[in-house]
């Protein structure tokens, strides 16, 4: 079996896998669909992920499965169930994890990050991550309940309310996730910001009411006619440069909530509105990987309830890696994905 190893410095090789000896606990997986994440592409760049990672290593932590075969120890799993795997593992011991933010642990290992992952024909994993899910669903649609999940956990600091009217900064794959559990919360508005035609037109296919091009329009103007008040009451911020997370503040309205969900590069920073936090009440909240929400997504998922599907816009073989990854960065594309089986 193969894998396409990073070794740093942007570069990838397809090898052949290592033996693994399966542990009781985990099982064997035949890696079907891993998608493109911008934690992927800062790696890529040689940035931070969620942890550190040390090449040569398997990346790809939004993927999903066939089970192929299980450990001894291993209960409710069977081969032939189709899976989708949490990536993020914790200590338990640490105190983030005893104080019930294991999010933050300190000893956080990670599917595709500190350890190999999804950009491969096959993957270990401990049989815990692995999440049922329907025969219903494509690899490529089970493949999105990470981000998926990870937005829940976005969603859920939050706080939106039947009623209110909520603004996604960005159409990426992220942001069109967004718009949809915006939408599921109760949100009676929904105003999508995003300069390139494709995203936004995809965002009013999944759940947006107005989608609105920051370049050449008045965002916050804009916001303020939709919901007929000083401004959104939640703003979701799915980009991560200077000038999305400036009008995340300008469309916020009194009392709101500015959900900052992007991952920005390590080193970026933005001025921050003082007068507009102090004069708007605003309360500004950060979100870090999903702890606890992997199975919201996965029954999201199989329900029907998130259509992932017009999110999808690419996909690549293994060997092509490194031009999937280019792929994710330019407005082109939504998702990317990686099908590891594909010849």
């Amino acid at each position: 079996m193969k894998g396409s190893f990073f070794l740093g410095n942007k570069t990838f090789e397809v090898r052949e896998m290592p033996p693994h000896t399966l542990g009781e606990d985990e099982v064997r997986l035949r890696v079907m669909a891993c998608g493109v994440c911008g934690t992927d592409v800062h790696i890529y760049h040689g940035e931070a992920g969620s942890a550190d990672v040390t090449p040569p290593v398997v990346l790809g932590h939004e993927y999903a499965g066939i089970v192929e075969e299980v450990g001894a120890g291993v209960q409710g799993l069977v081969p032939g169930d189709h899976v989708a795997i949490d990536p993020n593992m914790y200590c338990g011991e640490c105190i983030p994890c005893r104080d019930g933010k294991k999010q933050f642990c300190t000893h956080l290992r990670a599917l595709g990050v500190t350890q190999d992952g999804g950009f491969a024909e096959e993957n270990i994993a401990p049989a815990a991550q692995c999440f049922k899910l329907s025969d219903r669903l494509t690899f490529e649609e089970g493949a999105m309940a990470e981000p998926l999940a990870c937005c829940l956990h976005g969603i859920d600091a939050a706080g939106i309310r039947p009623g209110h009217t909520v603004c996604v900064i960005g159409g990426g794959a992220i942001g069109l996730l967004m718009v949809q559990l915006a939408r599921l919360s109760g949100a009676s508005c929904v105003v999508l910001s995003e300069p390139v035609e494709l995203r936004r037109r995809v965002g009013l296919a999944v759940g947006a009411d107005l989608a609105v091009d920051p370049l050449h329009e008045d965002l916050a103007a804009r916001v303020r006619g939709a919901s007929g008040k000083s401004g959104a009451d939640v703003v979701i911020e799915c980009v991560g440069n200077q000038a999305a997370t400036r009008s995340a503040f300008d469309a916020a309205g009194f009392g709101a909530t500015v959900v900052l969900f992007s991952v920005p590069a390590p080193t970026a920073t933005v001025p921050l509105p003082l007068f507009d936090v102090y004069k708007k009440e605003l309360n500004i909240r950060g979100s870090f990987i999903n702890p606890d929400t992997h199975q919201r997504a996965v029954t999201l998922l199989n329900t029907g309830r998130v259509d992932v599907k017009p999110i999808i816009t690419h996909t690549f073989g293994l060997q092509a890696l490194e031009q999937a990854i280019l792929t994710q960065m330019g407005s082109e594309s939504i998702k990317v994905m990686v099908l590891p089986q594909q010849r």
